[in-house]
């Protein structure tokens, strides 16, 4: 038997191959970023074979160029070249990618979701996405948006067997285009990396963590800890997260126009051990977010025993009516988000852990292993012939 029938025999032997589609992936950090990953481990795990197309530069890094082949945890990792927007990457090598895929599962909705619904014709793959909030992710050119919505999208969304859907939001807005095929998958979390880790009494420390981007609106929360500032000079904020279309001078800058300079504290790049002892010493989680596809980090802060406060946006709005224990607030009113925060910290005081309890408890909801499985029980629907009996690829892909 020649080396090449051995490997096709095995191919056919071993769990269907998912072919991830994303702009940006490992070794870049982030909430999609670490979507992608998740999934791709608990497949693996599972029997599935995964392979992530994404691409070749990092958006907070264009200039230096990323190995077109890697391995990461076991995932097979192709990078391509791309031009144009960060927003919406023109990567048309993608295609090259896809030939031996069972199914394509494409993430976010930019030139691949796209391109690849576009060009089903010529690749052939039956083909899910996931929204992970579409494009709204700030009210920039809104109107421009909605348009493109409605007739771009709405034609691309045709090419998909199923949209999932990471939030209530998300569900809503995109039955509008797609009706029976949304499907809606809320986000997993990773539950264990900060598990249970926050300060068990009560201290005026918050922490964020996110992207520095636009649409976190950090500087909604530095307002918000100037008042809370005037009102008790120990109140501290750590910020935490990678630079996107906010780099460190600038946010060192915010934060010395608003002399907070001994009450805020600018953490780039770290490690989830450090971010670990960052959070062991905090007891509050705050996002001031405009906008957010479903709000993973505030499930990460909830397992850690974090007691998030989260801007009144519509994902979040949606999570509080699931998870009560959230506190909403409007962070373009400093005096009010600082009034929420401090009635936060007034709870925690008087909390016998029972709160904190609560928190713990419905973060392990998002366990990954959960999610996965949701995930994989809608590939077998999408890779079962219809009238077939989708029980020989559901145990196919599970025989590791």
């Amino acid at each position: 038997m020649t080396s090449a029938v051995a490997d096709i025999q095995a191919s056919k032997q071993a769990g269907p191959l998912i072919v991830h589609v994303v702009r940006q992936f490992l070794p870049n950090k982030g909430g999609l970023e670490d979507v992608v990953a998740n999934l791709c481990r608990q497949l693996i795990s599972r029997g599935y074979r995964v392979r992530v197309v994404t691409c070749n530069s990092l958006f907070s890094d264009p200039g230096r160029e990323l190995p077109a082949n890697e391995t990461i945890d076991g995932i097979e990792i192709v990078r391509i070249p791309w031009s144009g927007s960060t927003r919406y990457p023109v990567a048309p090598k993608v295609f090259r990618h896809l030939v031996d895929a069972d199914l394509v599962h494409v993430h976010a909705v930019d030139f691949f979701f796209d391109a690849l619904a576009w060009g089903k014709l010529m690749h052939g793959r039956p083909m899910v996405a996931t929204t992970h909030g579409g494009f709204f992710h700030t009210q920039k050119y809104a109107a421009i948006k909605k348009i493109w919505f409605n007739t771009a999208t709405r034609l691309s969304a045709l090419g998909y067997h199923s949209l999932i859907c990471c939030s209530q939001s998300d569900a809503r807005l995109f039955s509008k285009i797609a009706d029976k095929r949304v499907r809606l998958i809320e986000n997993g979390a990773d539950v264990s990396k900060f598990s249970n880790c926050a300060a068990l009494e009560a201290r005026r420390r918050i922490v964020t963590i996110g992207r520095f981007s636009v649409n976190k609106r950090l500087d909604h929360l530095l307002d918000a800890m100037k008042a809370l500032v005037a009102r008790h000079d120990d109140w501290h904020l750590d910020i935490i997260g990678a630079e996107s279309d906010l780099n460190r001078a600038t946010l060192l800058k915010e934060i010395a126009d608003r002399s907070l300079e001994r009450n805020v504290a600018l953490h780039v790049s770290i490690d989830d051990c450090s971010i670990r002892n960052i959070i062991a010493r905090a007891s509050l989680f705050a996002s001031a977010s405009e906008y957010e596809g479903f709000g993973l980090v505030a499930i990460e802060a909830m397992s850690a025993g974090l007691l998030p406060v989260l801007n009144a946006n519509e994902a979040y709005k949606a999570m509080a009516e699931t998870h009560p224990a959230l506190m909403l607030t409007d962070f373009s009113d400093p005096e009010a988000a600082a009034d929420t925060l401090t009635a936060a910290f007034a709870r925690l005081e008087g909390d016998d852990l029972t709160l904190r309890r609560e928190l713990l408890s419905d973060a392990r909801a998002y366990a990954w292993d959960e999610v996965a499985q949701r995930y994989m029980d809608v590939y077998t629907e999408t890779l079962t012939p219809k009238g077939k009996s989708p029980q020989l690829l559901r145990h196919r892909g599970q025989a590791a």
